[in-house]
């Protein structure tokens, strides 16, 4: 390079600061986020948080999503044996009968869990053979319990002289208490789904419903077989189909009806809000102001409110959905009306049309894309919302499924509502969808 076409002085020194800003930037930045993170660690205690994790517990949970357990259990202090379905009362095998797996003789009770696997009941004896490991001996004495293992204990095994317990393989489990002896065997799919366990329809195949729906004789004499099978089916008590389905309704509803009345209010007030419709600076400022605080309270807050206000219901929820989507969308509308093509409005007023009519036919048509797209985006929201409402007592699908949660006891209940919140979720999204599709842009 020869010296003519050096950079000069200042030039260099501008080039020299820039790469300088670069290179700070290169590495100040990601300093800046790491130690972000790190405060975010501290603060959020995530060691202890990860320290107190339960992985086991949280996969037995999994697999109760997906699994159900028949229980088999001795009573030590009554000497009597039950076997129920989920442990419930409510799904217990009749005295004198029992699944074909396990077979009862006198004291003695041998229970076959499959692929070798053997556990035998004998008084205050359990007998547990598990294949490539032997036969496992617990039984009760003194109040105590003993333990006698064929080798060395394997991971899968644990307890003391107050209990024991050993579950070789997720679906099959053996517990020794100072009070009772009980087998657990798992079994894929969810117990008892369309009828309850002590119905005369539970058991029955598909094509066997259906031949009974259609024959004339009754099973019960009051009502046909048809109207039988679905009584029975959505009077399930362990399942409670026809309550899930109210509440879900309940949930539409709260949506429905929630975004309906933030947008009836959002749009008058959304004229007041913008400046190509109200002179007054006062009147915008306050309404303005009315939307920011309305939006700035979350939906959650504003529920606990209404709850205190007016108790529990889904009428608590659809005013929290109104009030908080008032603000948002009294905003987005108001931008709206300050961005249309004044010269249509003015064309409008042309013919001698009254100030209605030129909102009706020159305002409305310009920003009618804006208000369907925005309401039908907040209604497929709402949707989700609801449900997290409803969670905190406003009813709906939320509080059936917190409800749920609180039992700890049958994790496929809470598998079965989710599922079922997926689905009216994805309904409602593609609903609003192919609506603005419809609607806005006119393809089929």
């Amino acid at each position: 390079m020869t010296a003519a076409t050096l950079p000069s002085e200042p030039n260099l020194e501008l080039a020299q600061r820039a790469i300088r800003g670069r290179m700070l930037r290169a590495v100040g930045i990601p300093l800046i986020v790491l130690a972000y993170l790190a405060y975010a660690w501290m603060a959020f205690d995530v060691s202890a948080i990860l320290g107190n994790a339960d992985p086991q517990r949280a996969a037995l949970l999994g697999v109760d999503t997906i699994y159900h357990k028949v229980h088999v259990e001795q009573n030590l202090r009554r000497g009597d044996l039950t076997i129920a379905v989920e442990g419930e009362r409510t799904a217990t095998y009749a005295k004198g009968t029992s699944p074909e797996w396990v077979a009862v003789e006198g004291n003695r009770t041998t229970i076959d869990l499959g692929d070798g696997y053997i556990a035998e009941i004998d008084g205050q004896t359990l007998q547990f053979n598990v294949p490539d490991y032997g036969l496992i001996v617990a039984k009760v004495v003194n109040d105590k319990v003993e333990v006698t293992l064929p080798g060395p204990m394997p991971e899968w095994v644990s307890g003391n002289e107050q209990k024991f317990d050993a579950r070789p393989t997720f679906d099959r489990r053996v517990q020794v208490s100072r009070s009772k002896i009980e087998v657990h065997r798992y079994f894929f799919g969810w117990e008892n789904f369309w009828f309850p366990f002590n119905s005369p329809l539970n058991g029955m195949s598909a094509g066997a419903v259906v031949s009974l729906m259609l024959s004339a004789d009754r099973l019960d004499p009051a009502q046909s077989n048809a109207s039988l099978v679905w009584n029975t089916f959505w009077g399930n008590q362990d399942w409670q189909h026809g309550v899930i389905a109210v509440a879900l309704f309940e949930t539409l509803l709260m949506a429905v009806l929630g975004t309906l009345t933030a947008f009836i209010l959002a749009l008058p007030l959304a004229f007041l809000a913008a400046r190509n419709f109200t002179p007054s600076m006062a009147v915008r400022f306050a309404v303005r102001r009315l939307f920011d605080f309305v939006r700035t309270v979350d939906s959650l807050i504003w529920s606990l409110i209404f709850i205190r206000a007016f108790g529990l219901g889904p009428l608590t929820g659809s005013l929290a959905i109104a009030i908080t989507d008032m603000g948002t969308l009294g905003k987005m509308f108001s931008e709206a009306l300050e961005n249309i093509d004044g010269k249509q409005l003015e064309g409008v007023n042309s013919t001698g049309a009254n100030q209605l009519q030129a909102y009706r036919f020159g305002v409305i048509p310009q920003i009618l894309p804006v208000l369907l797209s925005q309401g039908l985006y907040y209604l497929e929201s709402n949707t989700r919302s609801a449900t997290v409402i409803g969670a905190l007592g406003a009813g709906g699908i939320g509080l059936v499924l917190v409800e749920t949660m609180k039992t700890s006891r049958d994790w496929e209940n809470v598998a079965y509502i989710i599922v079922l919140t997926l689905i009216l979720v994805s309904a409602m999204d593609s609903l609003s969808s192919w609506l603005r599709r419809k609607l806005i842009e006119g393809s089929n």
